[in-house]
């Protein structure tokens, strides 16, 4: 099992990184959050989850062990699988994540992309008493992204949206809304963390 990989960002994708691990390509799943904090040739350690199909052997990446470890029990519930797992992981602070589950907040579940009334229930069932270890607090996990939206900013925000697992119609709302803040100029970090908030609301 491998715990952990660390090398230089050779290429940046929607869903996934190249990392350059001693002249090693390893090719890496991550969430959009997690992808659009990367710039390629950057030095990263993700923390990773090694995940074994019949037709491939995948890597699944995190800024850190917190993410991945409720990546991983996440899969463990009924209905979820790794790309709903790490859609979730990205698409909201895992803090907010973790504390709606214990306090049973189904309506904050189900407005994650992928999660409907059934599989926001059966998320609280199975992990409830089984996330106190993590222990993160609300906030944490937003992506980092330093400098300010470019004139397309709206397209960018658009695509990180996209890359969350939000669809067309929910992207195009929420930028419709920080219309302003992209006109503004606001960094894409701030456009995301906003976007996230009104879309969990």
């Amino acid at each position: 099992m491998i715990a952990f990989v660390e090398g230089i960002v050779e290429d940046a994708a929607i869903d996934h990184i190249v990392l350059n691990v001693n002249g090693l390509g390893y090719r890496v799943f991550v969430s959009g959050t997690t992808s659009y904090s990367i710039q390629p040739g950057s030095r990263q350690r993700l923390f990773t989850h090694q995940h074994v199909r019949e037709d491939a052997i995948v890597l699944f990446g995190f800024k850190t062990k917190q993410e991945r470890d409720l990546f991983v029990r996440l899969q463990n519930v009924s209905g979820i699988g790794p790309k709903a797992a790490l859609t979730i992981v990205g698409a909201a602070p895992i803090g907010d994540v973790i504390e709606a589950i214990q306090g049973e907040h189904v309506d904050f579940l189900k407005k994650l992309p992928g999660i409907g009334q059934k599989t926001a229930q059966r998320l609280i069932i199975e992990l409830k008493d089984k996330l106190e270890d993590l222990g993160m607090p609300g906030g944490a996990g937003i992506p980092v992204y330093t400098g300010a939206v470019s004139p397309r900013g709206d397209g960018e925000l658009f695509e990180a949206l996209l890359a969350l697992g939000y669809n067309d119609k929910e992207a195009r709302g929420v930028v419709r809304v920080l219309a302003k803040e992209i006109e503004e100029g606001a960094a894409l970090e701030t456009l995301i963390k906003k976007a996230l908030q009104h879309l969990t609301r």
